[in-house]
């Protein structure tokens, strides 16, 4: 929290990438993915909004958090342990996250699509195949009660005080939502698509984003576990969360275009 750019324009834009890379998570897509395919069949329609509901139903658990603290925000203060555990529970589920995406490339059948491997989603129970629109959108909801929207929450409310109150806070969590939304409900048509389509080219397409998601887990686990551990690239890398936040994305948005490329090939014989 001490490193945020010191002027509005710059904590706007870092807002909204950090929104798209929240929408990048690999909890959200195997989320997403599972709400895609158990209403592929039956529910075409729905199947394709499914990342846009469960963006929705996050957004708004976020805003309402943000307003919240935002209001109490000249009562409270962040306390110093909370960054570091927050580092520590991120880096946990990275590295969970990764070895287990990783674990879903390698043990697929050479005719199966790989699905995104999540960790909150075993916890859903049946809602993880919800059919209305309506329980989607709770499940992005639910997935909004963690550690990390506590984090977004301090985040939006630190940034109140310092630039006017609860406005700028509704503004920034705005922006946030616009992020997630965005990549969230990219991924929901995409995995649509995929289902539909199910030939050789989708098998490889799935298997690029496996990867992808899985490397980005891993990297990014191992670079909050080097700011943890050495002063130096923490000192380094201070001031320079809006590139490394745009760097992630431009790459994993890369990796999605490709991915997505492949799939408006024809199918061969």
């Amino acid at each position: 929290m001490d490193n945020l750019p010191a002027d509005w324009l710059s904590l706007l834009i870092l807002t909204f990438v950090l929104g798209m890379k929240h929408g990048f998570d690999a909890d959200h897509l195997a989320t997403i993915d599972g709400l895609t395919r158990c209403n592929a069949r039956a529910r075409p329609r729905l199947a394709r909004w499914c990342g846009t509901l469960f963006s929705l139903g996050h957004g708004a658990v976020v805003m309402a958090i943000a307003l919240g603290v935002s209001a109490l925000a000249g009562h409270w203060a962040v306390p110093g342990w909370f960054a570091t555990v927050g580092a520590l529970i991120s880096i946990g589920f990275l590295v969970a996250l990764g070895v287990l995406n990783l674990g879903a490339v390698l043990r697929a059948a050479p005719d199966e699509l790989v699905a995104p491997v999540g960790v909150k989603g075993r916890w859903l129970g049946r809602l993880r195949h919800a059919g209305h629109p309506a329980l989607v959108a709770l499940v992005g909801a639910l997935f909004a009660l963690s550690f990390d929207t506590l984090s977004q929450a301090a985040f939006f409310a630190l940034t109140a005080t310092q630039f006017g109150g609860w406005r700028e806070a509704l503004l920034l969590a705005g922006l946030f939502i616009a992020g997630m939304l965005l990549t969230d409900g990219i991924n929901g048509f995409w995995i649509a698509r995929l289902i539909a389509r199910a030939d050789q080219i989708a098998l490889v397409a799935s298997r690029v984003m496996g990867l992808v998601v899985s490397g980005i887990s891993l990297l990014v686990a191992a670079f909050g576990a080097a700011r943890l551990l050495s002063p130096a690239v923490d000192a380094w890398s201070d001031g320079k969360e809006l590139a490394f936040g745009a760097a992630l994305v431009v790459l994993i948005a890369a990796s999605f275009a490709f991915a997505v490329r492949i799939t408006r090939r024809p199918a061969t014989a």
